[in-house]
């Protein structure tokens, strides 16, 4: 059987399909009760509009900015390698994805940089920025201009329904069940290393990992949280101190993103060959640090199916449609030395 078509659907609804074109793409100058007939023969007919024909037939366009930290390092490179795919991957839909790079330490640059994106010419925004009012009142406000905008990662508590990424207090609650389950010793303490805990992922990631660790490994102690605040010569300061006044240190958890610098550290450390380490992202160096058994496990959100996720996500809002929710939920993967 054909799929029923606009003109099917004008003659259901007793309109012209002129009407029709207007109810589907939301336009004025339509009375309420025609648009509720439409609306009754789209439910009896099942029509489903094919969004890229109409996109063709009125020359539509789609320009997403991923707004990305300006420092990073090897994950930050993954995901911008996945948008540079994702500009032949969605090509045929007329999808096009840039990069522009903003302080994630100063929220009101980042808001200036909101405020400043032409509706005329970009779509939509993923954004890759920790919480603040300041960022959460520029996507509202980016959002009234019809710019389609979505956390990207990093959540903003506000944007929860259209935030990409992965449930963060489940994947420190899974690096605290490694931990306590590869550990062997009685009794000890476990070193956490983050960027900040500013991030809202970070500070999730810290709740579900001391939520797993109280619960079911008690005889674990965990230490405050050391901030390297991405300053190499700090890290490695910091690190060394912690490692020289816990003796009876068993593991370490790096919960950010980005886990070269700590581990590099951690390495070149001596007495630290028996600590458990645990640590987040598949980047060129967890893999080697894997292979290496420098690093026990790593806790990872595919970056490309975080990238493409964000680009289905910001077209949906777009097309004013719900992207399907199995298709864009990231799951929480561990990664061990056997099965990467």
């Amino acid at each position: 059987m054909l799929r029923p078509t606009t003109k099917d659907l004008a003659k259901a609804a007793g309109v012209s399909r002129a009407t029709v074109d207007r109810v589907l793409n939301g336009r004025e100058g339509v009375k309420k009760r025609t648009v509720d007939r439409v609306n009754e023969a789209i439910q009896e007919l099942g029509f489903v509009r094919n969004i890229q024909a109409a996109n063709l037939a009125r020359s539509q366009r789609y320009r997403f900015v991923f707004a990305l930290p300006r420092s990073g390092d090897l994950f930050l490179e993954e995901i911008i390698r996945h948008i540079d795919e994702a500009r032949e991957t969605f090509a045929s839909d007329l999808v096009w994805c840039d990069v522009e790079h903003i302080d994630e330490n100063d929220p009101h640059s980042i808001s200036a940089f909101l405020a400043g994106l032409d509706p005329s010419e970009i779509t939509g925004v993923a954004i890759m920025a920790p919480e603040s009012p300041q960022v959460r009142d520029a996507i509202f406000r980016l959002q009234e201009r019809g710019v389609a905008a979505l956390p990207f990662i990093a959540d903003q508590s506000a944007m929860e329904e259209h935030w990409v990424g992965t449930d963060h207090h489940a994947a420190g609650a899974t690096a605290a069940t490694l931990i306590g389950r590869f550990c062997s010793s009685p009794e000890g303490s476990v070193l956490v290393v983050a960027e900040s805990m500013r991030s809202r992922d970070s500070l999730e990631r810290r709740i579900g990992f001391d939520a797993e660790m109280n619960q079911n490994f008690p005889n674990l102690r965990t230490l405050p949280s050391l901030e390297t605040y991405g300053d190499e010569e700090r890290a490695k300061h910091i690190m060394q101190s912690a490692i020289i006044n816990n003796s009876d240190l068993v593991g370490v958890y790096v919960l950010s993103s980005e886990a070269r610098v700590p581990l590099t550290i951690l390495n070149g450390t001596g007495n630290t060959a028996h600590l458990i380490k645990i640590a987040h992202e598949r980047t060129p160096f967890t893999e080697v640090a894997l292979k290496d058994r420098q690093l026990d496990a790593v806790i990872a959100q595919d970056p490309g199916h975080l990238v493409r996720s964000a680009v289905r996500k910001l077209k949906a809002i777009t097309d004013k449609r719900v992207a399907t929710g199995s298709q864009e939920r990231i799951r929480v993967e561990v990664l061990l030395r056997t099965n990467i």
